[in-house]
């Protein structure tokens, strides 16, 4: 959250109430890793800290979905020297985190968990006379107007690290506006539209996490380059198809950066764990995870439930069945 760690475990996080009224908040704000800034800001708001642990568990959760494939799973070991490169899983990481905030803010509002912003109140939306605004939609606008200030992003002069992370996170939370959709019920006699009862609606979370791993597939390596129209230095990236070859190309608004090539991933490193013991498919990725090393093979008895009933009145009796199941995982 403080963009040295842009996503981190607070185990060490107690239940929301906290122990005085009005206090628990402020002592929730204090075990999160934050600056002097982002914590003046959480003090002042009643649910942050609540909705700031529940980003950093969406982003966590989301980023290792993605990358459950993957050489680099996205586990917590190793994140923290992780950040201080400029790797592609570095600019997934900011991307994530930054979307998962935008997500859990925005959502947090029309929850009611907030106390400075509600429902989104301004759809924007044409005829607004047959559309009436119903239902709490989830407050984009203050979410993002919100995380910029908390975030406390600045033009960066010709800083190349520090305009790539601004980059990165601003795609992340592009990705979340993107996904914002208008929600509509119809009221009527006999299901006409006399009435529609709208709203705005995030998509959930999953589907911006696989749009950012598609934006990592297809990741811009860029460096610094001087402008001298504008008077300051910008990102630039290899040609474009169709452009000259010796023209750099700006990198699109929703295009992930980074600056350097990353590990394999595949022995353990100040990185990551690497992928030994790590469970693969036989048909899909076990030659590519393994790194050539092969993989094991075990057999096991799995226990799952089977031939389930539902009883009357009220529960569900299953029996207990066994398969034998097979196991790929990555050798030493």
């Amino acid at each position: 959250l403080t963009g040295k760690e842009a996503l981190t475990h607070f185990p060490s996080l107690g239940p929301p109430g906290g122990s005085g009224p009005g206090k628990g908040h402020v002592k929730q704000c204090e075990l999160l890793q934050l600056s002097r800034k982002q914590k003046r800001l959480c003090r002042r708001e009643p649910g942050l800290a609540e909705t700031l642990r529940d980003a950093v568990r969406l982003g966590i959760l989301e980023c290792q979905f993605q990358f459950r494939s993957e050489r680099w799973n996205c586990s917590l070991e190793g994140r923290p020297s992780l950040l201080k490169r400029g790797f592609k899983e570095t600019a997934f990481l900011y991307a994530v985190s930054s979307a998962a905030l935008t997500h859990s803010l925005a959502r947090a509002c029309s929850a009611g968990r907030m106390e400075r912003c509600t429902c989104d109140d301004s759809p924007g939306l044409e005829n607004r006379k047959a559309w009436q605004w119903g239902v709490c939609g989830d407050n984009l606008k203050y979410s993002t107007k919100f995380l910029k200030k908390f975030l406390g992003q600045k033009r960066i002069g010709k800083d190349l690290r520090a305009k790539v992370d601004i980059h990165n996170t601003n795609v992340g939370i592009k990705a979340v506006k993107n996904g914002l959709k208008t929600t509509c019920k119809c009221h009527g006699v006999s299901g006409s539209c006399a009435v529609r009862t709208c709203w705005k609606q995030l998509s959930p979370f999953h589907e911006i996490g696989r749009l950012l791993k598609l934006r990592y597939d297809d990741a811009v390596k860029v460096f610094s380059t001087s402008n001298d129209a504008v008077g300051h230095s910008e990102l630039a990236g290899p040609p474009r198809h169709g452009h000259s070859p010796k023209q750099p190309s700006l990198p699109r608004p929703t295009d992930l950066v980074y600056v350097e090539d990353s590990p394999s991933f595949c022995r353990p490193s100040k990185y990551s764990l690497g992928t030994a013991g790590r469970t693969c498919s036989r048909e899909g990725n076990c030659d590519s995870m393994c790194c050539g090393r092969g993989y094991n093979t075990q057999s096991r008895l799995v226990t799952f439930s089977c031939h389930c009933q539902v009883q009357w009145c009220c529960y569900v009796e299953c029996q207990q069945c066994m398969q034998e199941e097979v196991v790929y995982s990555c050798k030493q």
